[in-house]
């Protein structure tokens, strides 16, 4: 088995084939799958998982990573059992979601990263669709729009308000934001990795990164299932940390999609406060009308100056 500290130093060393150049093999990818405390389901997953992507490897290199982010139950003892056909990373203590695909994305030795989860809620019979659309995508998402959808109610409506907030500032229609079913090319995921969360918002930042800069990218309808074990997703925390990731990653690639917005809610604000007080109340209320009009000029000014900064970075 591949220790945390044996996989560091063989990073050091020179890079090893992906395959991707061998005649008639297509491009290797590397499957990642993070694993905190999922006695429950792993084991499960990886056996299926065996099945299904036997096929695959007669057509190309395929490796398969399983990062156990510091679990506290057998999660560990049962991926003993897997030692000969997988890459095991352990990180010592809990280090969160999008920190443990970050460990598997820098171990990766072929140009393609496939991600799923460990407690079974993904359709992995469906990776070879996803890997169908390579050539000419980005990124390869499996959009959870299929016939079974097993999301808890009380997830759904911020999800579908979030969806579309994240739509509407991305200009893209996105009919999944965080699926954890997806194949990426390694190399444009390593170009964002600096901006990446280390908790569960890693997939929502990464689809907003890669629409923002106009890279291609796929949705594949798949189904989801009920997940083995309890979730880690806390719905009111994680539904106001998904809220500000979304505007700040589309403030960092297109920020006037949400300067100009703000600013001309304040500047109609300033007219709506005007004439209403003027003619509903027959007194003009001068000090809040212009307060109102010159922080919505302020913002726009401000989100123009931003954008001049985005671009420069980017």
């Amino acid at each position: 088995m591949n220790s945390a500290l044996e996989v560091e130093a063989d990073d050091t060393s020179s890079p090893r084939s992906s395959g991707g150049d061998q005649p008639g093999r297509e491009e290797g990818f590397t499957l990642i799958i993070p694993a905190y405390n999922e006695e429950l389901g792993i084991a499960e997953v990886l056996e299926k998982l065996r099945g299904w992507l036997a096929p695959l490897k007669g057509r190309m290199p395929v490796q398969v990573i399983v990062v156990d982010d510091g679990s506290t139950d057998k999660t560990a003892e049962i991926l003993e059992a897997f030692s000969d056909e997988i890459t095991l990373l352990r990180h010592t203590e809990n280090r969160g979601y999008g920190a443990a695909l970050k460990t598997g994305i820098r171990s990766a030795n072929h140009p393609w990263v496939l991600i799923t989860d460990a407690d079974g809620t993904y359709p992995n019979e469906s990776i070879p669709e996803l890997l169908e659309h390579r050539n000419t995508n980005h990124m390869v998402v499996g959009a959870r729009t299929g016939t079974l959808r097993q999301i808890p109610l009380i997830r759904r409506p911020p999800k579908w308000v979030l969806r579309k907030l994240a739509s509407f500032l991305s200009r893209t229609d996105i009919p999944d934001l965080n699926s954890g079913l997806r194949i990426m090319r390694k190399a444009t995921v390593e170009r964002f990795i600096h901006l990446l969360p280390n908790g569960f918002s890693f997939t929502t930042t990464i689809t907003l990164a890669l629409l923002s800069a106009a890279y291609p990218v796929k949705y594949v309808p798949i189904n989801y299932m009920k997940r083995a074990g309890k979730s880690k997703i806390r719905p009111i925390a994680d539904t106001l940390n998904f809220l500000t990731l979304i505007i700040r990653t589309i403030t960092y690639f297109e920020p006037l999609r949400v300067f100009i917005p703000l600013a001309l809610l304040f500047i109609l604000g300033a007219f709506a406060v005007g004439f209403g007080s003027y003619y509903g109340f027959g007194r003009f209320m001068d000090v809040t009308t212009v307060l109102l009009f010159v922080t919505g000029v302020q913002l726009m000014a401000l989100g123009m100056v931003a954008d001049v900064m985005s671009r420069n970075v980017r």
